[in-house]
């Protein structure tokens, strides 16, 4: 059976030796491999001529956690909370975002990876949720919980594609970032709310797969609806 190629954005960073490193969880790896996919690392620090080709080549795509998005692509003005921004990553997943929609290929956006695609969209983030979203909530609870700790309950749309992956309309998850969606696009459609209604969930309507979800999932593959997001997007990418 053929197993698609799933790309995985990575970040760059610095490791103790003064080099530069381009890496990514391995947790993405282990949940792609787990659901039939093979995970291929794209490094956004290639010419561009050389991210066409590899994109070409790709079944799907995962935008991936990270550093913040910088807040300039969104017009907004950055805070002391904003933190490890790259702008040339922000500029090259944009175009990724479009590219994918362009031609069809499935992709899923996991935490940074959402608001990626919002902003590549033309919608917003608040750039720390807890000081700007009205009635907002903590949802950074990583480092003083585990990655795998579920914080707080999602509500799911019924009848959304999501909902109908994930087998019902709430799931537990984990939640590991500080900003969100502000101004959705109006390109994409809202399918799941944390309890303080900060948009956890996205889908493109009339894309073979384009979701995207708040919450990091590859922390969660021990659950069962987690595991089933993954397949879902790698039988979709086959």
């Amino acid at each position: 059976m053929h197993a698609p190629l799933i790309g995985i954005t990575t970040y760059q960073s610095t490791n103790k030796y003064g080099h530069s490193i381009t890496g990514i969880g391995q947790y993405y790896i282990q949940a792609v491999s787990q659901a039939g996919g093979l995970p291929v690392l794209i490094p956004s620090s290639l010419p561009e001529d050389q991210l066409a080709i590899l994109i070409a080549r790709l079944d799907g795509i995962i935008f991936s956690g990270g550093g913040d998005v910088d807040p300039a692509a969104y017009g907004a003005e950055s805070t002391p909370e904003v933190k490890l921004v790259n702008p040339e990553r922000d500029r090259t997943e944009f175009q990724m975002v479009r590219d994918a929609i362009d031609t069809g290929l499935p992709f899923l956006g996991i935490c940074r990876g959402i608001q990626v695609i919002n902003v590549a969209l033309g919608g917003t983030l608040y750039t720390h949720i807890i000081d700007q979203h009205p009635q907002g909530l903590e949802h950074a609870y990583y480092p003083d919980w585990p990655r795998d700790h579920l914080a707080h309950s999602v509500r799911v749309k019924k009848d959304s594609r999501l909902a109908k992956i994930l087998g019902g309309d709430e799931v537990q998850t984990n939640s590991l970032h500080h900003q969100g969606i502000r101004i959705l696009s109006p390109e994409l459609r809202p399918t799941a709310w944390a309890p303080d209604e900060l948009i956890e969930a996205v889908e493109l309507p009339n894309h073979p797969f384009g979701l995207g979800v708040q919450w990091h999932p590859e922390w969660l593959t021990a659950h069962a609806p987690m595991r089933a997001l993954f397949i879902a997007f790698v039988e979709a990418a086959r």
